[in-house]
């Protein structure tokens, strides 16, 4: 039985980093026929009160400080999601931009560690080199030495708010019900991210049907039904499962990008997008070995 649940948990946790990867998509092909903070805002909110609608006795429950608390965690949320979503919007490689904001992970113990003054593990510094220098061979072979295109900037920017929501996110979790948590962020995003659009952005004429489907496909499969999954799965997970298979998003983004946008990369982005996704490896060390040990029981 034991078994069962292993394997029925490390199966949802890899249809979540499908589904993550599918957000790209989805996400991609709704920014044809909508700005992006205004797809952004209506893809959160309706994710938001959606989960908000299945977790009422948790909300129900919350203190004033609880509310208070996940406001604030849902306006950084906001912020980091706002830039990522301009990212996408101006991002010409969907595959190279997931690879980028998965180096939130690599970030995460080092934040922990400057502003939180926490103890890295020593895998944490030897993760790092390698993704600067996976960065790096993504800036290489412009023509002009080392250069950042813009949509990357905003992709690194974003990985770094990524992993500062994160730490706090992970302390937030012993006060505040996870479910009650993720529903008030994901509304919160949806309504900060609208109310800079309607200063921000225009309004498009029409939204075709079209559009209104990887917008409701972006908030109900690629968020909501995401999160769920997660979840649940993550309930039942080992934390060594779940931290080596949650690594496998960006390349689920690349391969559905290479076949749904008929994306390449280039020997400089194989590499650099390579070198990246060791860093996610050693940065998971501990983790994986834990992982290696159970496999070979």
């Amino acid at each position: 039985m034991k078994l069962d649940r292993t394997l029925l948990s490390d199966a949802l946790l890899v249809v979540v980093t499908v589904l993550a990867a599918l957000g790209w998509i989805f996400s991609k092909e709704a920014l044809t026929g909508i700005a992006p903070l205004s797809f952004l805002g209506i893809r959160f909110l309706i994710a938001g009160l959606l989960l908000a609608c299945l977790c009422i006795p948790q909300l129900s429950r919350m203190t004033w400080a609880h509310w208070r608390l996940s406001l604030a965690m849902g306006t950084l949320f906001s912020i980091a999601l706002m830039i990522w979503v301009n990212g996408l919007f101006l991002s010409t490689h969907v595959g190279e931009g997931a690879f980028i904001t998965s180096l939130g992970v690599v970030l995460v113990p080092v934040v922990a560690t400057l502003i939180f003054r926490d103890t890295p593990e020593g895998s944490t510094w030897l993760a790092l080199p390698v993704a600067v220098t996976g960065l790096a061979c993504l800036s290489l072979g412009k023509g002009n030495g080392f250069h950042f295109e813009h949509a990357q900037i905003l992709f690194i920017v974003a990985a770094t708010l990524f992993a500062v929501h994160f730490n706090l996110i992970s302390r937030a979790l012993a006060q505040i019900p996870a479910f009650a948590l993720t529903s008030i962020q994901l509304a919160v995003v949806g309504a900060v991210s609208l109310s800079v659009a309607v200063v921000r952005e225009p309004w498009p004429p029409q939204i075709g049907t079209d559009i209104w489907g990887w917008i409701l496909a972006s908030a109900l499969l690629a968020s909501a039904a995401r999160f769920l999954i997660q979840a649940f799965a993550q309930s039942m997970a080992s934390a060594s499962h779940a931290a080596i298979i949650m690594v496998l998003e960006p390349i689920w983004a690349s391969l559905l990008a290479a076949f749904w946008f008929n994306e390449s990369m280039t020997t400089q982005q194989l590499i650099g997008c390579s070198l990246i996704f060791i860093a996610l490896l050693i940065n998971r060390w501990r983790a994986l070995r834990q992982l290696l040990k159970n496999l070979a029981r």
